[in-house]
């Protein structure tokens, strides 16, 4: 397995919820008061990410699958995936980080 696959299949673990990886989700503080104000919970905000799956060269030309967007509430969602790199890891460490944020916060 290449390294681009390595790194792709990490970070579809991680955004799909895979136990396994380490890591932690942020959400930005606009979106957290958009889910508040809409009285919605952040796991349907979380959902939308899991299931997004609309990868193309214009969105993911490295193919490592570590960014989306989409509309949630009337807002332009954006989501990205960073992973650590660490040399005592071959070059990956398994821990993602993903944010969630708004194109407005």
């Amino acid at each position: 397995m290449s390294q681009t696959q390595t790194i792709c299949s990490l970070n579809d673990r991680f955004r799909q919820g895979d136990m396994n990886i380490q890591g932690k989700i942020l959400i930005t503080s606009g979106l957290n008061h958009l889910l508040a104000e809409q009285d919605r919970e952040a796991s349907e905000l979380l959902k939308k990410v899991q299931d997004y799956s609309d990868f193309d060269e214009d969105n993911d030309p490295h193919g490592e699958h570590d960014f989306g967007a989409f509309l949630y509430l009337g807002e332009k969602c954006f989501w990205k995936i960073d992973g650590v790199d660490a040399p005592s890891h071959g070059g990956i460490e398994v821990c993602q980080t993903g944010f969630v944020r708004s194109q407005f916060n």
